[in-house]
This record gives C-alpha cells, structure tokens and sequence, in this order.
C-alpha cells in the first residue's frame, strides 16, 4: 500500500556497511522500520542521512506491506526544517535522549494521532527557545498521558507519589517517592513549556529526570534505560 504520511525520526542503524534501517512514528501508522539501501554510498549521501537525524519531522511517501517486516521509502522531504535542534550541542543532546526514551516506549504499531501532534509541537517550540533546562522532564512526563499511565491528580494534596499505582497517598510505601520528591514532581506537574525553566537547580533535575525513568520502567514492559542519559547528565551538570 502506497502510503503519504508525516514521520519522525526515532533512530537510524547502520546495516552492513551503505546502508540504515530507520524507525520512524508516523501520523498515518504509528511506528514503522524502513530499509534505507545505499544510504552511504551516493553522492548525496550526506545529505540523505541528513534526514535520518534523532526527531526529524518528515514528510514521506512508502510502501507500507504490513507485514512486520521493513518498509522502504519511496520519497523523503523535510516536513519541518529545524534551524537548532540538530546544530545546539545542548538540543541536540536532549533529543538524542528524548529519541532513545522513545525508542523503548512506543512499542506498537499502532496509530496514535495526538501523541504525533503533541511531539510535532514540542519540537517546534524546542527549536525556536533557548531556555530549555526543562524540557526533557516536561516532555516526558506529558507523554505518559499518550501512553497511558499519567499520574492521577484526583488525590494531589496527599504527601507521597506512589510510582506503582500512579497515585498521591498518605502512605510511604516501598515503591512511593519522598516527600521532598513528591514535591518536586508536583512542581513538574504544574510547568508548561513557557513557564520559567529555571525553577529546578541541577539536582533537582537530576532527581526528577531519575523519577520519570524509573516511572517509566515501573509501567512499561521491556523498557530500558537509555545509554545517553550520561551524556545529558554531564550536558546539564
């Protein structure tokens, strides 16, 4: 089936020695793999795997067999021409941790529009800020409400955030945060991209950055703890 849809980039895998296999979300599909032959090997390579940067929004036309197997691109455009995200060693960083967080979340094919629409946005907004300190933790927690475990705020006032249920409690169980965490994960809550993003020091981002990961591993099967985070924690420290 001849397929003409926006993508964005996931990640890129050298194959053999000319060759990539690119996992992409895409509007019309949710997650797919493509076959990128000769990806090194022509004379407008450079510019080719230019497309296949961590987040780049496309706009493509494939073959989707849907089969489980990999797909191949027929046509590929920029959807969205970012001026910094992949030049700003700091940006570029935090989409390259965003990307991999991804990689191990969105494990279906399966179309999911809004959660499309929401990352299109976010990206756009990354790349036209400067103050972004925050960014990666607001993203990743207003992910979860596209993935399905968005903390319950029925109960907000309650002094402990239990990372198993999802829910604010009275009681510090094993697997709830602390009361000085469960504040700062309040405070995350109420932030919006536009909103200051320096209300955290550099541990109290350290500290929540630890508390979405282990909130995500926590519900979701498989998942995986990204091997830039180092990386991003050394950009941030």
């Amino acid at each position: 089936m001849l397929v003409k849809t926006k993508a964005i980039v996931i990640s890129s895998l050298k194959f053999q020695e000319k060759s990539l296999i690119v996992k992409c979300f895409t509007l019309s599909s949710g997650l797919k793999s493509y076959f990128v032959r000769d990806a090194f090997s022509s004379r407008k390579a450079s510019q080719k795997i230019a497309y296949f940067q961590p987040f780049s929004i496309l706009e493509i036309e494939a073959v989707h067999k849907n089969k489980g197997t990999l797909e191949n691109f027929k046509e590929i455009k920029s959807a969205v021409p970012f001026q910094s995200i992949h030049t700003d060693i700091v940006k570029s960083t935090m989409v390259m941790f965003l990307s991999e967080m991804l990689h191990h979340s969105i494990q279906e094919e399966e179309k999911n529009e809004q959660l499309f629409l929401f990352l299109e946005t976010a990206l756009t907004w990354l790349d036209h800020h400067d103050e972004i300190s925050n960014f990666h933790l607001i993203l990743l927690l207003e992910i979860t409400k596209y993935l399905g475990f968005y903390p319950d705020l029925s109960d907000i006032d309650l002094p402990f955030f239990e990372m198993n249920e999802g829910i604010f409690t009275v009681f510090h169980t094993s697997t709830a945060l602390s009361e000085h965490e469960t504040s700062l994960f309040k405070k995350l809550i109420d932030l919006k991209f536009d909103n200051s993003q320096k209300i955290f020091h550099v541990i109290e981002r350290q500290i929540l950055l630890k508390i979405l990961i282990d909130f995500y591993s926590s519900h979701l099967e498989g998942f995986k703890r990204p091997k830039s985070l180092d990386i991003l924690k050394e950009i941030f420290s």
